[in-house]
């Protein structure tokens, strides 16, 4: 049934949501083999309480959104996203297929990227980001450079603070291994990350072409001198023999960095023979890593060819991650540039492209978590599961979706922060053609 018409656009109620089972206690009651739908009491712009369904009616006049059924989760976490890139894809002519082809498509074009491009094209990211529901977005910036700042670092800090009401960004510095095996280029590269202002972390690009243990272990030591976290782009390819993941497993707790380290792509693993990926992951749940799985970037851009369909995929294996407990999420990568010549910036969107890629049962109950757990990108948040009471009213409404079809028929939706709807119509920020 379709959700009645909202006459106010600051509900004190939520009636009939279809929250998703890991939101969930475990008493939650069941209807029909699925949790019964809840009501969600919202005062001050937080969630006050959350309670089943048949529950009272509220007073005469009380300003209730019945949502009969439609499916309702938290704000998205956009885990791994490249804003400095995003949008330059219509600009660049041919491309060549696979990574190390994007690669120098966007250093042909860094020639372009002036104080208002980039701030044109991330403000751009950024308001679709928040349209879609994010409420916390972490974006990398490449800097090859160790002894400069790069451009588009200074400008996102700027957005970063023009936008902390709306979307918490994070920025992570991508950076090349090779230079940080020399101990004094990594420290004085993540003491400038350091003190760069908050929401800052140290991060690399760990690739089979060129894999170097040493500079990783310096890289990881400087990031423990500066209290930094990590965030890291580790075996984005299809090389069964790539290390970098089982390394990182290996050898986190021997150099003592006591923090969290979130490894994007992993693609390899999906590459490698059955029980040399497990055994992988099976350190990967011993340490303190996050997975960050980016499948639509990684679908189009791993064993790409032209004129040729692709045999092999560039999913890491998600199910077997999360067999074993490790915290998965999954994010939209790279939006409309060399990498990635689609998306934006919607986190259902990637979702859905999971769900078909990796055969994902359930992608409402259980995997619309790897939307919405930003504890699992913290140093030392908890990684139990949330709940909403006391939380701010931050939510998305799927007011044409039910709990089998999503994440399809996620298009229409209703976004609330702080308990107040916002516009999500992003029509007015449409490149010009």
């Amino acid at each position: 049934m379709t959700p009645t018409a909202p006459d106010t656009d600051t509900p004190t109620a939520l009636h009939g949501a279809r929250l998703p089972r890991w939101l969930l206690p475990a008493d939650w009651p069941q209807h029909e083999g699925r949790p019964a739908l809840a009501r969600l009491d919202i005062a001050d712009g937080r969630i006050a309480r959350v309670r089943p369904l048949p529950v009272a009616e509220g007073p005469a006049g009380q300003a209730r959104w019945d949502l009969r059924g439609a499916p309702v989760l938290p704000g998205f976490v956009e885990a791994h996203a490249h804003l400095d890139k995003a949008f330059i894809g219509p600009r660049l002519g041919a491309v060549r297929p696979g990574l190390l082809g994007a690669i120098e498509a966007v250093i042909a074009d860094r020639e372009r990227w002036t104080r208002e491009d980039l701030r044109e094209r991330m403000q751009r990211g950024l308001r679709w980001a928040w349209q879609a529901g994010t409420t916390r977005l972490r974006t990398h910036i490449d800097w090859w450079d160790p002894q400069a700042t790069p451009l588009a670092w200074d400008v996102l800090g700027e957005l970063a603070h023009e936008w902390r009401d709306r979307v918490a960004i994070e920025r992570v510095a991508l950076v090349k291994l090779g230079p940080c095996e020399d101990r004094a280029v990594a420290q004085a590269l993540a003491r400038r990350i350091a003190e760069s202002g908050p929401g800052a972390l140290l991060g690399g690009f760990v690739h089979s072409s060129q894999w170097n243990p040493g500079a990783l272990r310096e890289l990881l030591r400087a990031a423990q001198e500066q209290n930094l976290d990590l965030d890291l782009h580790v075996d984005e390819e299809l090389n069964p023999e790539a290390e970098g993941l089982a390394w990182l497993a290996r050898n986190l707790r021997a150099t003592r960095f006591d923090g969290r380290v979130v490894c994007g792509h992993a693609c390899a693993l999906a590459a490698q023979p059955e029980s040399r990926a497990l055994a992988t992951l099976d350190a990967v749940a011993r340490a303190p890593i996050t997975l960050v799985s980016l499948p639509i970037t990684n679908l189009l851009l791993q064993d790409a060819a032209k004129g040729r369909t692709p045999r092999q995929r560039g999913l890491t294996l998600v199910k077997e991650a999360r067999i074993r407990g490790i915290p998965l999420l999954i994010g939209s990568d790279n939006v409309q540039d060399p990498f990635c010549r689609v998306g934006s910036l919607d986190p259902v969107e990637t979702l859905q492209a999971a769900v078909l890629a990796g055969q994902l049962d359930e992608p409402l109950d259980a995997w619309s978590q790897s939307l919405c757990r930003a504890d699992w990108l913290d140093r030392e948040a908890p990684l139990d599961a949330p709940g909403l009471e006391g939380r701010p009213a931050d939510l998305v409404i799927f007011d044409q979706a039910d709990a089998w079809s999503w994440p399809t028929r996620t298009a229409r939706r209703r976004v609330l922060r702080h308990g107040r709807a916002i516009d999500t119509d992003t029509r007015d920020d449409a490149p010009s053609r």
